[in-house]
């Protein structure tokens, strides 16, 4: 079976992107969105309203660009960019997701640099932190209904996650330890509900 069919039984032909402009601007605009936490953007952008992506595929997707090096959302962007164009789809993707807001940020660090040891200035950045961890819960809540197709199953995809949660929030592991340990035994697990 060659990469086109496998494409095809994945994502049907309607809804993806129809160019790579598309890709370039659709990222753009995600990015631009992304304040703080943008999970719940990505989510929304690409699985609600434009459809590119299942919500099932959304979180398979999100899981293989949380475990890669660098930003989540730019792995992300690259993966839906390479799904549907190939290598010039991932370049497009990219570069809308960096290109315009990196031009806004190093604006925006310039202006910032005079008025970052004022105390209502740290204050409203450290607010922001509520509202990004607000947005992410949110997302994961919506994300969760995709578990009751996932082929472990929805309590041990949750048993995995409390156990990620606590190696990490309560214990303070390396990210590095609860990752690629339950990343691997999750594995060994979805290997043998999928092997024939």
């Amino acid at each position: 079976m060659d990469s086109k069919s496998i494409r095809v039984e994945h994502i049907s032909p309607n809804s993806g992107p129809k160019s790579l402009a598309d890709l370039f601007f659709s990222f753009t605009l995600l990015a631009l969105q992304g304040f703080g936490g943008v999970l719940a953007i990505v989510q929304r952008e690409l699985v609600e309203k434009k459809k590119w992506l299942t919500p099932e595929q959304f979180v398979e997707d999100w899981a293989v660009a949380q475990i890669m090096p660098g930003p989540n959302v730019v792995n992300m962007s690259i993966i839906v960019g390479g799904r549907h164009f190939g290598l010039p789809g991932a370049m497009a993707a990219l570069s809308g997701m960096l290109l315009l807001p990196l031009m806004l940020i190093l604006t925006i660090a310039i202006i910032y640099a005079p008025f970052a040891h004022y105390p209502p200035v740290v204050d409203a950045l450290r607010a922001m932190g509520a509202v990004a961890a607000g947005l992410i819960l949110a997302t994961g809540v919506k994300l969760a209904r995709a578990l009751k197709n996932n082929p472990l199953g929805p309590r041990l995809c949750i048993l995995l996650g409390a156990l990620c949660f606590s190696g990490v929030a309560l214990l303070r592991l390396p990210l590095a330890y609860p990752l690629f340990g339950l990343g691997l035994v999750s594995c060994m697990f979805a290997y043998r509900k999928l092997a024939p």
